[in-house]
């Protein structure tokens, strides 16, 4: 612990404030998000397609406006759409716990995925000008604030939802708002250099320069597949845990193992494996690899499958268990070498320029992959129970991932995430 507050004050104080803020973010977030689709269909009483709805509003709400708030990261500043964000998930969370109209509720619902595309993108770039030569080991301490949040957030969530879920939009919603006051009095502002040319360039024209950067498409089209088998720890391990272990307690300890296995594995591991990679690889070579190990993280359970399933007892709930808690375990270390080189890799490939809005575009690409990624593998799920061929989808995720890490590797051989041109100093304004 002591190493990672010494790493933490190596950087600037807007770094630190930033990585501070990703906690505090995923900590709001994830106290209310895992508990709302309940509070919906149950309190509320929403059919379940109401439900579904509601969230798919502000999935897509996020999904589809992440360029436009990268964009406007660019033109108008980090801290704006930072700061924009967070009070606008304030009002969300809070209109979540205030109202129960149908209407209310979508538009809520839609704020808060809006909130997220306002910041991400900001935030990334915000925290790339700034660590300067340092970007993968930012990134990588980025990566345990992220995972801290999102590991302490729903067992705050499980505590206040236990006496009233109102309770948790409330908490979440200060959260936020307290969030929104620091950053308007601390955090800097701070913004990429334009070109006096690049200030005049119309926002079409600027995405379509970003539509034909090539490699850039490519890449981003590459790393679907890391989006795709990580979101496995929220669909596809949950249900095999519980398709053998059952909907009771163990079926819920099993499935919170997997969470902790992730998150914890994050926080203690993270900085260490960056280091160990940067020292070794070239950033092309390191996506390959932690790809190449989240596909191979469902070996575990493809092996699994070969086994016989006991009837009950010890024998069931090993099965149950292990086997996807280690593929969330090599899920973790496979994003662990993966995800730095990644954020890294996004800045160079756009040359330092337009930073923010190439990682809006990035991340709408990689959500539409996720959500495609998924239908595909709730169907390889079905039709695997449905054939009797429990290796199915296991198969299919592991040929995902070596084919991601394939296709990355062949972009690094042929220099596609090598550095377009030389890259600016950022500038205070």
């Amino acid at each position: 612990m002591k190493g990672l507050v010494k790493q933490v004050r190596s950087y600037e104080r807007s770094v630190q404030l930033l990585m501070a803020n990703q906690f505090t973010i995923n900590l709001g977030f994830y106290m209310l998000m895992p508990y709302l689709a309940a509070y919906l269909s149950g309190p509320l009483g929403l059919a379940g397609w109401v439900v579904g709805f509601v969230l798919g509003v502000r999935n897509f709400s996020q999904q589809g406006m992440f360029l436009v708030g990268g964009t406007l990261a660019d033109r108008l500043g980090y801290k704006p759409m930072i700061v924009a964000g967070c009070v606008l998930r304030t009002v969300g969370f809070a209109t979540l716990g205030l109202v129960d109209s149908l209407p209310a509720l979508i538009a809520a619902s839609a704020a808060t995925g809006l909130a997220g595309a306002l910041f991400n993108p900001a935030v990334r770039a915000y925290l790339a000008a700034d660590a300067g030569e340092r970007r993968v080991e930012a990134f990588a301490l980025f990566n345990v604030f992220y995972q801290a949040g999102i590991l302490l957030g729903p067992l705050a969530g499980m505590v206040l939802t236990g006496v009233d879920f109102r309770i948790t939009c409330l908490v979440a919603a200060g959260i936020f708002a307290l969030l929104s006051i620091v950053q308007i009095r601390a955090l800097p502002a701070r913004r990429k250099e334009t070109a006096e040319g690049e200030a005049r360039t119309g926002v079409l024209t600027q995405w379509r320069g970003i539509l034909a950067n090539r490699p850039f498409l490519l890449f981003s089209g590459a790393m679907i597949g890391s989006y795709v088998l990580s979101f496995q720890v929220y669909l596809a391990l949950p249900l095999e845990v519980r398709r053998l272990g059952g909907d009771g307690t163990f079926g819920t300890a099993a499935v919170a193992a997997l969470f902790a296995a992730s998150g914890l594995s994050t926080i203690l591991g993270q900085t260490r494996v960056t280091a160990w990679c940067k020292a070794r690889f070239e950033p092309g070579q390191a996506l390959a690899r932690g790809l190449a190990i989240m596909g191979l993280a469902f070996v575990p359970l493809l092996l699994a499958t070969a086994l016989p399933v006991p009837e009950r007892g010890i024998g069931l709930w090993l099965l149950a268990a292990v086997p996807p808690t280690l593929a969330a375990l090599l899920l973790a270390v496979g994003t662990m070498v993966a995800y730095p080189f990644e954020m890294d890799t996004i800045v160079r490939l756009s040359g330092n320029q337009l930073v923010a809005t190439h990682y809006g575009l990035y991340n709408t690409i990689c959500g539409i992959g996720i959500t495609l990624g998924n239908l595909l593998t709730g169907a390889a799920l079905d039709a695997a129970r449905a054939a009797g061929l429990p290796a199915l989808p296991w198969i299919s995720l592991l040929a995902l991932g070596l084919a991601c890490a394939v296709a990355l590797y062949g972009l690094h051989r042929t220099g596609r995430l090598a550095t377009p041109s030389a890259e600016p100093q950022p500038t205070t304004v």
